[in-house]
């Protein structure tokens, strides 16, 4: 068997979620039990755990099962929020995004650029706003104190240059482009299964598979997904972070969900990417289809912003409508329109958007604010939703804050803002890793013990499917550290294999093959 470890307390298995949940549900009292294990539920369980207290985190499904593995892998510095003059809002999110490139996740969010092609649909009018926006998107980049070797300056390009960073865009009245910087994480849902991982490293027991029956300000009554034994646990402050589906767990909350939808296309079809694309949405004055390249063969075409009616599920299905509205706003500048047949994929997430209108609310979703909120109800439940993947961690330390407080629980400042995630080291001493690039973006400092597996035995080095990019050596991984328990979990979250249909057929035996030979590999070990 490899040597090949992971950071201290930070590994997540079946037999670690086995004695945790055995030990939460024995009748001791924790300090913060935190419902939800998204983006912000798994920070709040990290910012709770980081200050100390005794910290239980419980999903229903899997890390990330919901809204933060469904996002456009941005990290936004809040441009938009400046144009609805939400200037506290924008501020936020171009600090936080900053702690995650230069502090906190330098591994996996690193800087993007995108080019607004001036092609004949937009106006001369248009470019001079966008120019605009981009140069005050700069200035918050300053505000929030993060250096330009992070987040290059935007500026404009020729016709010639925009050419030569997207080369899919359609030359005929091409009078040149813009080019701007974001965030981008290498996958959201890696980054929240780094967070859980940090948690569990400072103590928390993350617990996945376990469903919330009922929710008091004390506790939980729960069941475990996998046996159907139910139990109770108990704690001393309780953080509702469940996002779409909070309103089911606490009184008095109102979601208005919003779906947004991306597209999946081979990276084959638009050609050499250098960049990302800024679309602009025809008659909108700032809303933008992006154009996103992932680096493993595969580019995301999204986002649209659609308000969801009834029960929540808990997979959002993709409209035709929305399909058809991306492909005709990409078709805009394309010099070969995609067809419906060229979309080998598509997925949706719903944003957790806070409703406060009552029964007479905005049409659309796109107008409400992303601002988070942090109440508690009567029964000391503290709840969060709202916000965005970019500002889980304020979120979360918002959170924390609340409930302790509401509870009169003493805990000390949340140290978030500084503390690295599992993974997490300065670009210098990423660089000389002894790993392949590819993942040292995706594990950091953990790529050269993902890399020893695939060393030690050939057959883990080998694809989980051709043309993708991931090995067996990191499902094997992901079963043995980061808490992956069935195949769903390895292909649709600690990798994305199963955003294409076709490329989940076909990995589907391969996963259920390693993870069969994992546990029995856990077996023998401890046998010994």
């Amino acid at each position: 068997m490899s040597t090949a470890t992971a950071l201290p307390g930070s590994s997540l298995d079946a037999a670690r979620r086995t004695r945790e949940l055995a030990e939460a549900a024995d009748g001791r009292v924790a300090d913060v039990l935190v419902v939800g294990l998204g983006a912000t539920g798994a920070g709040a369980a990290l910012d709770a755990a980081a200050r100390g207290l005794d910290v239980v985190a419980v999903d229903a499904h899997d890390l990330a099962f919901g809204t933060s593995r469904w996002s456009s892998k941005l990290i936004h510095g809040g441009l938009r929020y400046l144009a609805s003059a939400q200037f506290d809002v924008a501020h936020e999110s171009a600090v936080e995004r900053g702690v995650l490139m230069t502090r906190t996740a330098p591994h996996l969010v690193a800087a993007q650029p995108f080019v607004l092609p001036l092609t004949p649909l937009v106006s001369r009018a248009q470019a001079s706003l966008a120019w605009a926006g981009f140069r005050a998107g700069d200035m918050l980049r300053l505000a929030a104190r993060t250096p330009r070797r992070a987040l290059p300056a935007p500026r404009r390009l020729s016709a010639a240059e925009a050419r030569h960073l997207a080369p899919a865009v359609r030359p005929d009245g091409l009078r040149g482009g813009l080019l701007s910087w974001d965030g981008k994480v290498i996958d959201d849902a890696r980054l929240v299964t780094a967070l859980a991982r940090t948690a569990a490293a400072h103590g928390a027991r993350v617990l996945t598979r376990v469903r919330v029956l009922g929710l008091t300000g004390t506790g939980a009554r729960v069941r475990d997904e996998l046996t159907g034994e139910e139990g109770e646990i108990r704690a001393r402050a309780v953080v509702n972070a469940a996002g779409v589906w909070a309103g089911d767990l606490a009184d008095g909350i109102r979601i208005r969900p919003s779906r947004g939808t991306h597209l999946v296309l081979r990276s084959e079809r638009l050609g050499v990417l250098p960049a990302g694309l800024h679309i602009p949405v025809p008659g909108e004055t700032n809303r933008f289809v992006l154009v996103l390249p992932q680096g493993d063969g595969r580019v995301y075409v999204g986002l649209t912003d659609e308000p969801v009616e009834g029960p929540v599920p808990d997979v959002p299905e993709v409209p035709e409508s929305d399909v058809g509205f991306l492909l005709d706003v990409l078709g805009s500048v394309l010099d070969a329109p995609v067809h419906r047949d060229e979309v080998v994929g598509a997925f949706a997430g719903l944003r957790p958007l806070l409703d406060t209108t009552g029964d007479a609310g905005p049409e659309r979703t796109a107008d409400i604010s992303r601002r988070h909120a942090v109440l508690t109800s009567p029964d000391g439940v503290t709840t969060v939703v709202g916000g965005k993947l970019t500002t889980y961690r304020r979120m979360a330390e918002d959170a924390v804050d609340a409930a302790t407080r509401a509870r009169g629980l003493p805990a000390r400042p949340s140290p978030t803002a500084a503390l690295p995630l599992t993974g997490a080291a300065a670009p210098t001493r990423l660089r000389a890793l002894a790993a392949p690039r590819r993942l040292v973006r995706r594990y950091g400092t953990e790529a050269p013990a993902v890399h020893a597996l695939a060393e030690r035995d050939p057959d883990l080095a080998r694809p989980v499917v051709p043309g993708h990019p991931v090995t067996r050596a990191e499902l094997v991984w992901a079963a043995r550290h980061e808490g992956a328990l069935d195949a769903a979990d390895l292909l649709d979250r600690r990798t994305r294999i199963g955003l294409v249909p076709e490329d989940r057929a076909a990995a589907l035996a391969v996963a259920r093959d390693l993870l069969a030979r994992t546990a029995e590999e856990v077996r023998s070990a401890n046998r010994c």
